[in-house]
């Protein structure tokens, strides 16, 4: 038996211990932004840190928890001189980071009081290959949509530098989201990209279709009054939110029919049962023939 054990209990020890000797290296937060929503977003750098777009790290905060770790995507390009993360505020150690950093507080906050991060990684996840493709469906679902923040950055910083080389020719972005409250500080990231690519006459690079979820009585008359507006009156975007859940079986079919003979690729970031949905249209839209459009599922799942 000690054959079998001392093999995995050695490489589980090296992992450990490289866990140990990064979670040593000094990270400094350069920046704390509170966004709506009780969402938080921490800058940092790092010497060494070289990041590609969707992938997470791991984060210990001592002030909070000397033994816990937390993955986080990351949600900055790669192309950016620092790396970002958001954190949705939603448990204990998530209070406790966002009381650490002096979000509780009114007046501001000095750097030097900053808590201590210690990070581990980045580490890769399926997002990785979006550039492999010239047309992609990115699908997020809440605060699912992180993964895809880092994409769209990293899509536009290569857009503005060298459009030419750049192999990804469309987007179909879609983001589902239950609350308008969680739309907020995302809204502001698609609405520069939109300005982006109308003043570079490529409007058509990138589609989103945003759905909510959830609405109450109250909401759905407000909607309605403000329907007639240029600009939508929950994300300020000129695309207007969609109501309820897309049709994804009219949605594959669209785009199949639009990208005939292509590879296509197909970008999770969301709950399990999403996940079967997508992937059985995925099946079902590729044609047998080598020649014809194929749909290639990737998953990342919370």
């Amino acid at each position: 038996t000690w054959k079998w054990v001392v093999g995995p209990m050695f490489l589980y020890l090296c992992e450990r211990l490289v866990r140990f000797w990064r979670s040593q290296q000094k990270v400094v937060i350069t920046k704390v932004v509170i966004h709506p929503f009780k969402t938080i977003e921490l800058q940092m750098m790092k010497k060494g840190f070289k990041m590609e777009v969707g992938q997470y790290i791991f984060v210990k905060c001592p002030a909070v928890s000397k033994l816990e770790w937390h993955p986080f995507t990351l949600t900055s390009a790669p192309e950016e001189d620092y790396f970002s993360i958001h954190v949705r505020i939603v448990g204990d150690w998530t209070e406790g980071l966002f009381n650490a950093c002096g979000c509780d507080k009114q007046e501001f906050q000095e750097a030097w009081k900053l808590p201590k991060i210690a990070v581990d990684g980045p580490f890769g996840t399926a997002s990785e290959d979006v550039f492999s493709y010239e047309t992609v469906m990115l699908v997020g679902a809440g605060i699912g949509v992180t993964p895809f923040a880092s994409v769209l950055k990293s899509v536009w910083y290569k857009y503005c530098h060298d459009a030419t080389n750049l192999k990804l020719k469309k987007i179909y972005f879609y983001w589902l989201c239950r609350d308008t409250h969680a739309f907020e500080w995302f809204a502001d990231l698609l609405q520069s990209l939109e300005a982006q690519m109308q003043e570079r006459n490529n409007a058509d690079f990138l589609s989103y279709n945003i759905y909510l979820t959830g609405w109450d009585e109250t909401q759905a008359t407000h909607f309605v009054v403000h329907h007639e507006e240029e600009k939508d009156v929950i994300t300020g975007l000129k695309q207007k939110t969609l109501y309820g859940r897309p049709n994804w079986e009219n949605e594959f079919k669209t785009i199949a029919e639009q990208h005939p003979g292509s590879r296509i690729g197909v970008f999770l970031c969301g709950p399990e049962g999403l996940a079967d949905t997508l992937n059985k249209q995925s099946i079902s839209n590729s044609e047998a023939d080598p020649r014809g459009v194929h749909f290639i599922f990737n998953k990342e799942n919370f």
